[in-house]
């Protein structure tokens, strides 16, 4: 075994010993590939800032990335950075302001912590949809057009799209960037029990104009080409100390094998498809429209809806490609302007005692993976800029576990399971106070075909507690879910507990010795396709919570952590 150490402090040019550390995580990747595996790599205390990806390919495999001191009382804090610090003053209105060239970022952190984007509820006045975007007749006193950015919150029921401003005219005519604008008219159409909606109605938010600042809140005024500036309203007493995410990725793995990362904290992304004229035109979970075929759909006799028929993906800021044997254990992912971690194919992923916080779409997405387990991780105030997405979500992946994980405090579904090859196994999972933002959705949500029989999916052992919108399944197996055994879980205070009609229907679906406060939706008249036996309904709280302690004492996380 061959040891490394990196420090910011450090020089490119030393040996790399822990005496005379490297400089850069690049300098030690190429000292990795240079002994060819089994090494370890030592990063020092600091922030690591990255200035551009740092990408691992299949002749970076065998080496473990790793805090110094990681698993002692000793262990250092090491922080890898994709953002740039950002020197600015006081304006005599109290606005922090700093000139920032030609640098375009969604997100910004301030000591230490992020903050939110400057916005307002909706437009002002009488507002009408035209062919290329909106009227008001209020005045808009906007001062960065150019950069504004509509949110459409609840445009279907779990769908929260986005899309730029064009220009403004003094009348109140707004134009709304293209090729986005034109599709939300096609994405978004629908009929629902007497509703209809054609195109996407009037934003519920707009974000990001300077005269939009509250306290703690910013903006980036783009009205002048090339000179860009930042504009920050501080909270009383607060000298901000300001660091702007530029990077999209921080590191992108491809076919590598077992790579281990270890007490590195991952930190300080920006995300700018959003904003772009393209726009983020979600329709469920990390899924939105990027052109392509659009279909219709009918989940009920007298509703219908278009949907995208091809979805992309809300990419991840550590993305994993096609690898063998990568693991995380005990990092932190926080303060990014995507999906924190992501992994499309490979197999044998393992991501235990991670935390998750401050991100701006899921904490953890898996696509297409064989193998994966996902054990102990912290998952919370996740999907901030982006609602529709789940703390956690695995897709048609094979023989993956998500267990012992405690999510809370997410918009929508806490974690979710979509079509599967099978083996998918949810168990013992603590989910709190999901759904707190967009409907119909759950607390564990599971869709489609999961695989076949002995080889289907079990939902096992979770507690699901404050499940919070209305219109919500705080255990939701849905759209043609197949071969999945619901057994031995406790849902309480949700708007309603689960629900065993759905369309498509259920088939060879079980439901077993569960307990909830409240009976499911249909479980008076159970459904062909689904077993429905043992369980158990208590109204009472504590006549429930005494009745299932045994259950509530084994699931969430392993290792306590705040």
């Amino acid at each position: 075994m061959t040891d490394f150490h990196v420090s910011p402090a450090g020089d490119d040019s030393a040996a790399g010993t822990a005496d005379h550390p490297f400089r850069t995580l690049e300098r030690a990747r190429r000292a990795a590939r240079e002994v060819g595996g089994d090494v370890t790599v030592h990063l020092r205390a600091g922030t690591h800032v990255l200035t551009e990806p740092f990408e691992l390919t299949e002749e970076d495999s065998q080496v473990v990335y790793q805090a110094f001191g990681y698993g002692t009382d000793a262990r250092e804090d090491v922080v890898v950075s994709g953002g740039r610090e950002v020197a600015g003053r006081r304006g005599p209105d109290g606005v922090w302001v700093a000139e920032v060239g030609d640098l375009v970022t969604r997100h910004l952190v301030v000591n230490g912590r992020r903050v939110e984007r400057a916005g307002v509820d909706g437009l002002p006045g009488t507002v009408r949809r035209t062919p290329t975007g909106y009227a008001t007749d209020a005045p808009l006193n906007w001062r960065n057009t150019s950069g504004v950015e509509f949110v459409h919150r609840g445009v279907y029921p779990w769908t929260e799209a986005r899309t730029a401003v064009a220009s403004v005219r003094p009348d109140g005519e707004i134009t709304m960037a293209q090729p986005a604008f034109g599709w939300a008219v096609d994405v978004y159409n629908s009929e629902w029990f007497g509703q209809t909606m054609s195109g996407p109605p009037a934003p519920t938010r707009v974000e990001n104009d300077p005269a939009f600042l509250t306290g703690g809140t910013f903006a980036l005024d783009r009205s002048r080409p090339g000179r860009h500036v930042l504009h920050y309203l501080p909270l009383p007493d607060e000298e901000p100390h300001v660091v702007a995410p530029v990077l999209e990725v921080l590191v992108r793995a491809t076919g590598v094998r077992d790579v281990t990362f270890r007490g590195v904290v991952f930190a300080d992304t920006t995300w700018l498809r959003p904003g772009s004229d393209r726009g983020f035109l979600h329709y469920h979970s990390n899924g939105y429209y990027d052109g392509g075929r659009i279909g219709k759909v009918e989940p009920a006799e007298g509703a219908w809806l278009t949907v995208p028929e091809e979805t992309e993906q809300i990419p991840a800021c550590v993305r994993l490609d096609g690898t063998t044997g990568v693991r995380f254990e005990g990092c932190r992912f926080t303060r990014l302007g995507a999906t924190g971690l992501g992994a499309t194919g490979g197999a044998d992923l393992v991501v235990r005692g991670c935390d998750f916080d401050a991100l701006a779409a899921s904490a953890i997405a898996v696509t297409g993976t064989r193998k994966a387990l996902v054990e102990d991780n912290l998952v919370r105030h996740v999907g901030l800029d982006h609602s529709g997405s789940a703390g956690i979500t695995f897709l048609d992946t094979e023989d993956c576990v998500v267990t012992h994980n405690h999510v809370h405090d997410v918009p929508h579904n806490g974690i979710v399971a979509g079509p599967a090859r099978g083996g998918t196994r949810v168990t013992r999972n603590l989910v709190t106070r999901t759904m707190g933002v967009l409907a119909d959705g759950g607390g564990v949500y599971l869709s489609g075909p999961q695989g076949s029989a002995g080889h289907g999916a079990v939902i096992s052992g979770n507690v699901i507690e404050d499940t919070r919108t209305p219109y919500n399944f705080g255990l939701y197996t849905d759209y043609g879910a197949t071969w999945v055994e619901v057994e031995g879980n406790v849902v309480v205070r949700a708007d309603n507990t689960s629900v065993l009609h759905v369309y498509p229907p259920l088939e060879h679906v079980t439901y077993r010795g569960n307990f909830w406060d409240a009976d499911p939706v249909g479980s008076d008249a159970v459904p062909d396709g689904v077993t429905y036996e043992g369980n158990t309904t208590i109204t009472d709280q504590a006549d429930l919570a005494a009745a299932t302690a045994e259950v509530r004492a084994r699931a969430g996380l392993l290792t306590a952590r705040g």
